[in-house]
């Protein structure tokens, strides 16, 4: 799902050159882990902790969209051996068997998981057999405390998509600035969700009324993109957007910590929000699965599961992790929702192909005005 970065970096050294002429196997037998991941997506504390541990050198690369992720995986040749997919995407992979499937008694500390977690994400990989989450989240708002109150009053509360969806208060808000997340996955969910239908619905009748009801935001958008609303927020440059909790939390962290006095906030809306699974899984051509399996047992430690909420602020599938996580993550609404917030949050499933055209056309006609 995800926007959470787009610079490709590699964590750790280049690969030995005898690997140049032995070829990626035998390197993947001499110690070297393959990761496919978002960017920032890991505390680099983790790895350097991993690799003293266990003298496996880990290899970590990074996307900026989950369709990267898929072509390479439908080519069936990764050159991972273990990579993050969104949630959203194995109810399509799955039976393509793209996966390997996890072996659980390689990885006793999936005894950490969290049950409530492990149901939500089993409506997309049932029995849980292919997907561990890493982290979760959800899609919200997020905006600039003091230009919201400028603009709607000191009383303003932002809690509802409303802001986003009537125009006269958006109209409001045109001159401060306001990006939207540039995908259809996100956006015609709480669009239906607004309009009290199923946020989940592939209903050609549904899906018009929502693109209806997203065309009209379209004169008071400054921009459409999944990851720019970071530090434009962050800047003080945007006043508000519809982006990822913990991209949210990301912009709000830089602010302080650029003194800039720029106060950042995250509303998960009372209709409901989406949520999101970013997990791992293990490709069908992994040249080294072993050490995978390792990683995903290494990062369900409680106290690595921790460092990594702490350290890129989402909320992860590890339940023993929570007594050890900063207060400011744990006690964070944004972060970890309280039970009446989690239940209105809700899931979806893949568009089929036929549906894929129809929300991407109407998505067109949004951003386009037309």
């Amino acid at each position: 799902m995800t926007g959470r970065g787009w610079v490709r970096r590699v964590v750790s050294g280049a690969i030995l050159g005898l690997a140049l002429l032995t070829g990626e196997s035998a390197v993947a037998q001499n110690g070297e882990l393959r990761i496919f991941n978002w960017s920032d997506y890991v505390d680099p504390e983790v790895l350097d902790a991993f690799k003293k541990e266990t003298g496996i050198t880990v290899v970590y690369d990074t996307f900026d969209q989950m369709e990267t992720v898929e072509t390479k995986l439908l080519a069936g040749k990764t050159g991972y051996d273990l990579i993050v997919v969104t949630a959203s995407f194995l109810p399509r992979h799955i039976p393509l068997g793209l996966y390997t499937p996890i072996d659980a008694a390689k990885v006793p500390n999936l005894k950490n998981a969290w049950p409530e977690i492990q149901g939500r994400l089993s409506k997309y990989d049932p029995g849980n057999k292919y997907a561990v989450n890493y982290m979760w989240g959800t899609t919200g708002i997020g905006y600039n405390v003091a230009k919201i109150k400028e603009r709607l009053g000191p009383d303003a509360v932002i809690d509802s998509w409303k802001i986003l969806f009537e125009p006269e208060q958006l109209k409001k808000l045109s001159n401060c600035g306001v990006h939207v997340l540039d995908a259809v996955e996100e956006m015609f969910p709480a669009a239906l969700r607004y309009l009290g239908l199923n946020p989940d619905s592939k209903a050609e009748a549904d899906l018009n009324k929502a693109g209806e009801l997203l065309r009209k935001m379209r004169p008071h958008i400054q921009k459409f993109h999944s990851s720019e609303y970071i530090n434009a927020l962050a800047n003080g440059d945007i006043c508000l957007a519809v982006g990822y909790s913990g991209d949210i939390l990301q912009a709000r962290k830089r602010a302080e910590e650029a003194k800039n006095k720029v106060e950042i906030a995250y509303s998960i809306p009372k209709e409901g929000a989406l949520m999101w699974f970013d997990s791992f899984v293990i490709p069908k051509d992994a040249g080294n699965p072993e050490a995978a399996l390792k990683f995903i047992d290494f990062v369900n430690r409680p106290a690595m599961a921790a460092k990594n909420s702490d350290f890129i602020q989402y909320a992860n599938g590890n339940l023993a992790s929570k007594p050890l996580l900063s207060a400011a993550v744990r006690d964070n609404p944004g972060i970890y929702p309280s039970e009446a917030v989690m239940s209105r949050l809700y899931t979806i499933t893949p568009y089929d192909q036929k549906t894929q055209r129809l929300v991407n056309r109407l998505w067109t006609r949004v951003k386009t005005g037309k």
